[in-house]
């Protein structure tokens, strides 16, 4: 007998972020894909025997062209999607590196402000993300640990 959790869809992805080129500002990342139509966070099903951060990490790298450092991880998104249950893990992840390429997945990415993007993400189950991204600590002086809130300079 099978367990209603056989029948999960397992993906993971992340909320990507880095410090504006323009402004210095907190910048996170959406991907447009065309074939829904809409605005989300780099994610995707997990590859059988994957692990949950290994498959965000790729997902990020074929969507977006960016490798990332991975952060803190963020709350479990679940949902239905077409009908059958999805659990979706998701990490902060600051970005290196970026060479976006369009592709038929994944057609334009968005760099925006987190109040930007809250309003563009199609899906409400997404916006809770860009709190608990901001919701991050501030990394203590001298140290590296991928969260997105800057530090004060005095």
């Amino acid at each position: 007998m099978s367990s209603p959790d056989d029948t999960t869809v397992q993906a993971a992805g992340c909320v990507l972020w880095r410090s504006s080129p323009v402004t210095g500002e907190l910048e996170v990342c959406l991907v447009h894909r065309p074939k829904y139509d809409d605005w989300s966070w780099p994610k995707g099903k997990l590859k059988r025997g994957e692990e949950a951060l290994t498959g965000a990490l790729r997902e990020v790298a074929e969507e977006t062209g960016c490798r990332a450092v991975p952060g803190a991880e963020l709350p479990t998104q679940r949902y239905l999607a077409n009908g059958r249950p999805k659990q979706v893990r998701y990490w902060a992840a600051e970005a290196m590196t970026c060479e976006f390429s369009p592709s038929d997945e994944v057609d334009r990415v968005l760099w925006l402000t987190p109040a930007a993007a809250r309003a563009r993400l199609t899906q409400p189950h997404d916006r809770p993300l860009v709190d608990a991204l901001l919701a991050l600590p501030a990394p203590e002086s001298g140290t590296r640990t991928c969260s997105p809130r800057k530090r004060s300079v005095t």
